[in-house]
C-alpha cells in the first residue's frame, strides 16, 4: 500500500524502493511463478517506467505476462493488464506495431471480460487511440478518444482523472487535426480536473501544461506558451530529477518557443541540454 500511494504522489524512487522489498519478499515465500509476483514485478516495471528505465521496465511487464499466462491462460483479465502495459513501454521506445498488437490484444480480453462499456475498456480503448495517432490514423484515433470519453464520464462523472486522462488526448488530437479552439477547451479542462484531483505539481499537471502551451503557442500566444513550458519544466524537474527523459521533452520544447521568441542562445543551451539527457537515457542511436 505505501508503494502505491508513493507512486501515486510521484515519489517514484521511493515507491520503486518499496516494490522492489515486496517483489523480494513474494518470490522467498511464494516462488518465482505465482501470480502474486506477476503482481509485484509488474508494480516494480511502473515505477521503472516513470523513472524512464524503459528496458527495465519492459523486463518486468514481459516477466509478469509469462507468470499470468501460465497461471490463467491467455484470456484472463489479469493478461489484458499486463499486455496492456507492456504495449505502453514498446511505443514510447518506438515499436508501434508491437505497441498495437499489445493494446488490440488487452481491448479484446476485456470487452469479452467486461462487456463494451466498462472502465477497463476504456484504458485500452485510450491506448490504442494513442498509438494510432502516432501511426497517423487521426480519425481513428478520435474515434477512439470520443469512445473512452463516454465510458469514463458514464462510470466516474465529469471530473475524474480518468475523463482527464480522456480529455487531454482528445484535445491532442484535435489540435493535429486543426482544431484549435477544441483543443485548448479540451486541455483546459484536464488540466482543471488533474489540478483538483492531485494538486499543482504533479506530474499529471505538467503533461496538461505541456499540451496547453503546444495549443496557446499554435494560436499565436508564444508567451503564454512559453509559461506553460516553464511550468511543466519545474514539475517535471522537481519530481522526477534533472536527468528524466520527460525532462528532456520540457526542456526541448522550451528552447523552440525561445527560439520563436528570438532568443537564439536559450534556445541553444535548452536543444543541448535535452541532447545529453536523451544521449545518456536511450543511446546515440535512438529517434
Amino acid at each position: 500500500s505505501l508503494g502505491y500511494h508513493l507512486h501515486h504522489v510521484a515519489a517514484y524512487a521511493e515507491a520503486r524502493a518499496c516494490f522492489e522489498r515486496a517483489l523480494g519478499i513474494y518470490e522467498r515465500a511464494l516462488g518465482p511463478e505465482h501470480p502474486d509476483v506477476a503482481t509485484a514485478v509488474n508494480n516494480l516495471g511502473s515505477v521503472l517506467w516513470a523513472l524512464g528505465d524503459l528496458a527495465g521496465a519492459r523486463e518486468c511487464f514481459q516477466r509478469a505476462l509469462r507468470i499470468d499466462e501460465a497461471a490463467f491462460g491467455p484470456d484472463h483479465p489479469n493478461v489484458a493488464i499486463r499486455v496492456n502495459n507492456l504495449g505502453g513501454v514498446l511505443q514510447d521506445l518506438g515499436d508501434l506495431a508491437g505497441a498495437r498488437a499489445c493494446y488490440e490484444r488487452a481491448l479484446g480480453i476485456d470487452e469479452a471480460a467486461f462487456g463494451p462499456d466498462h472502465p477497463n475498456v476504456a484504458i485500452r480503448v485510450n491506448n490504442l487511440g494513442g498509438v494510432l495517432q502516432d501511426l497517423g490514423d487521426l480519425a481513428g484515433a478520435r474515434a477512439c478518444y470520443e469512445r473512452a470519453l463516454g465510458i469514463d464520464e458514464a462510470a466516474f462523472g465529469p471530473d475524474h482523472p480518468n475523463v482527464a486522462r480522456d480529455v487531454n488526448n482528445l484535445g491532442l488530437v484535435l489540435r493535429a487535426l486543426g482544431d484549435l479552439a477544441g483543443a485548448r477547451a479540451c486541455l483546459e479542462r484536464a488540466l482543471r480536473i488533474d489540478e483538483a484531483a492531485f494538486g499543482p505539481d504533479h506530474p499529471n499537471v505538467a503533461t496538461d501544461v505541456n499540451n496547453l502551451g503546444g495549443v496557446l503557442w499554435a494560436l499565436g500566444d508564444l508567451a503564454g506558451a512559453k509559461a506553460c513550458y516553464e511550468r511543466a519544466l519545474g514539475i517535471v524537474e522537481r519530481a522526477l530529477g534533472p536527468e528524466h527523459p520527460q525532462v528532456a521533452a520540457a526542456v526541448n520544447n522550451l528552447g523552440l518557443v525561445l527560439r520563436a521568441l528570438g532568443d537564439l542562445a536559450g534556445a541553444k543551451a535548452c536543444y543541448e541540454r535535452a541532447l545529453r539527457i536523451d544521449e545518456a537515457a536511450f543511446g546515440p542511436d535512438h529517434p
